[in-house]
């Protein structure tokens, strides 16, 4: 079953978030349990499923890849996750590199290379058109690594996000020296009953069905999935490709209560909350 981005109300309070710390010039802190879409909505955020392996694997350009350069000039922004073992010099030189190359293609849309045979990503760049930094998975960051950040911060103006499990904030405090220029906080929450019904009524839908919360069978099979995701996005979308699994090896055309019990028998779920 292919995977579409949903635009959640938790997607668009993030896209919010992002945008004020971004106009700010500040450094926010994102935090929730995990699975619930913070990693998802700051992909999107950045445009970073269009952009990861061109600015990964670097090498000659193509005429398609003028769709990134535009939306990487959009976001202005370079999402970086740090490895468990990410040293504060890798960090360093791994941003400089993400930073440097999303400079070289935002430049490459707004000043095209007309006549001049040396290529864009081979040419050399002074300027910076970077706006933000989002870093994942911010638990990793050892304390050097974080006064690289805030000297990053202080030094080039570029707003920071990190985001982490709940207790983010908490963590960071210990470091007044960067918890001082922390200008937003943002929990990314689970989804609510309403929204959660939202999403459903989609997956129903890709699979050519229409959920009707009035009838018996869709209520239980609603009831079901909310005791056994209990909102959590990461394990909603693990969920039913399990399900459409269920239904066409067993040549059902119903998504019962029966269904769901069978797909969850098939995956391994922690704690969600």
């Amino acid at each position: 079953m292919s995977q579409r981005f949903i635009v959640t109300k938790e997607h668009r309070r993030f896209t919010e978030f992002a945008d004020a710390v971004r106009r700010g010039h500040t450094i926010g802190l994102c935090f929730g349990p995990a699975g619930v879409g913070k990693t998802l909505s700051a992909r999107r955020y950045a445009h970073w499923e269009k952009a990861y392996d061109l600015l990964t694997y670097w090498g000659p350009r193509a005429d398609s890849d003028a769709k990134i350069y535009a939306a990487l000039a959009r976001s202005r922004t370079v999402l970086y996750t740090p490895s468990v073992l990410t040293t504060p010099r890798a960090l360093k030189d791994e941003l400089d590199q993400a930073i440097t190359r999303t400079n070289i293609c935002i430049e490459q849309h707004l000043e095209p290379v007309g006549q001049d045979t040396t290529p864009t990503w081979a040419r050399r760049h002074g300027r910076n058109y970077v706006q933000l930094i989002i870093v994942d998975e911010s638990e990793r960051l050892r304390p050097t690594s974080l006064e690289l950040l805030r000297d990053r911060y202080d030094r080039d103006n570029i707003a920071l996000i990190l985001i982490g499990m709940p207790g983010l904030e908490k963590q960071f405090s210990h470091y007044p020296q960067f918890y001082s220029r922390v200008g937003f906080a943002h929990q990314y929450r689970p989804l609510g009953t309403d929204e959660l019904l939202f999403v459903l009524q989609r997956h129903w839908r890709s699979l050519g069905k229409t959920l009707d919360p009035e009838d018996f069978t869709d209520a239980q099979a609603i009831a079901s999935i909310t005791r056994i995701t209990r909102g959590n996005f990461r394990l909603l979308e693990r969920l039913f490709p399990q399900i459409e699994r269920v239904m066409k090896i067993n040549e059902l055309d119903t998504i019962t209560n029966d269904v769901i019990e069978a797909a969850q028998s098939t995956l391994v779920i922690g704690t969600t909350n």
